[in-house]
């Protein structure tokens, strides 16, 4: 009579065909899969890209911070020798050359122009990710196509669609290009984002009641919190960098007009007219002062970008 196997026989049996199919220097693991030659290799590409990259970044960043506290014969003779002298008056011939300005008038573009991209893009995400209707499918390729669809191509119509309004050189009509140019991405993040959501709160908020205004804001946007924070930051880094829109719609159309150019547009024009003969140190302050809020903004949330990116992927 034959005897049973018993349970540690079994994992053997079990295990001896996978460990037949390990090639010299494979060592299982405990999910199963293996660490051999293969993923060592992998793991140094990824970790070389990752540290190149981290590089491409940080040097550049570097140079200007400190080419801001130089002279400009400390920028010409060296580019990563230290500031003999650390001062922050560069900061401060920046600030009246128009930095401020050009800063103040960015800031209040995009006090409007995000909020606004935020609000419209999530109620047309919201509709189009939890109501069937006739085109439903067709709206949404629409709003995929607007975000793959070059803007540099429609700039001359643009500007005869903002002249014929009356907007070149307002607020008004960049903020109203903002939120167009930035609608189609965030309906497009957004409407995977809706689609993840429990149906069961929906309907549950129907159930008690509530009608569909009450149901978006009080109960569907609370929960998509991530999402817009994660949109939200990608807005802001976006439309704080922009400068082909602001060159082709905000230049005084006048001697009596003012200049309401944004930080991107007043840095390189005032590197123009500066020329040769050009003060680098508040140049490069005035680099630092555009970069220092977008790079606070995202260091201090990188954690809710990387969280709501992921929660947008699950289902």
């Amino acid at each position: 009579m034959t005897s049973p196997i018993t349970e540690s026989q079994a994992g053997l049996i079990n295990q001896a065909p996978a460990a037949k199919g390990l090639r010299k220097g494979q060592k299982a693991t405990d999910d199963g899969s293996y660490d051999g030659a293969g993923g060592r290799v992998l793991n140094v590409f990824s970790h070389g890209f990752l540290i190149l990259w981290a590089i491409l970044i940080i040097l550049p960043l570097l140079w200007i911070i400190l080419g801001a506290f130089k002279n400009n014969a400390e920028i010409g003779s060296s580019a990563w020798s230290w500031p003999s002298h650390w001062s922050f008056g560069s900061f401060g011939r920046a600030w009246d050359k128009g930095i401020g300005k050009f800063f103040l008038n960015t800031v209040i573009v995009m006090i409007f122009s995000v909020p606004l991209t935020m609000l419209f893009g999530s109620m047309v995400a919201y509709v189009l990710a939890r109501y069937t209707f006739p085109g439903n499918r067709f709206f949404y390729f629409l709003f995929v196509g607007g975000a793959m669809f070059p803007y540099f191509l429609a700039l001359v119509p643009l500007f005869f669609m903002v002249k014929n309004l009356g907007m070149l050189n307002t607020y008004q009509g960049l903020i109203l290009v903002y939120i167009a140019y930035s609608l189609p991405f965030t309906t497009f993040f957004m409407h995977s984002f809706f689609k993840t959501l429990p149906t069961a709160v929906h309907e549950a908020a129907v159930l008690d009641g509530a009608s569909h205004t009450r149901t978006f804001f009080q109960v569907m946007m609370p929960m998509a919190k991530p999402g817009l924070l994660s949109v939200g930051i990608f807005n802001v880094l976006g439309q704080w960098n922009q400068y082909i829109l602001p060159v082709t719609l905000m230049q005084p159309q006048s001697s009596t007009d003012p200049d309401r150019s944004m930080l991107a547009q007043g840095l390189v024009n005032l590197s123009l007219q500066q020329g040769y003969a050009g003060d680098y140190p508040a140049l490069f302050a005035g680099m630092v002062v555009a970069m220092l809020p977008v790079l606070v903004v995202y260091l201090s949330f990188q954690r809710q970008v990387q969280a709501g990116l992921t929660a947008g992927t699950l289902k």
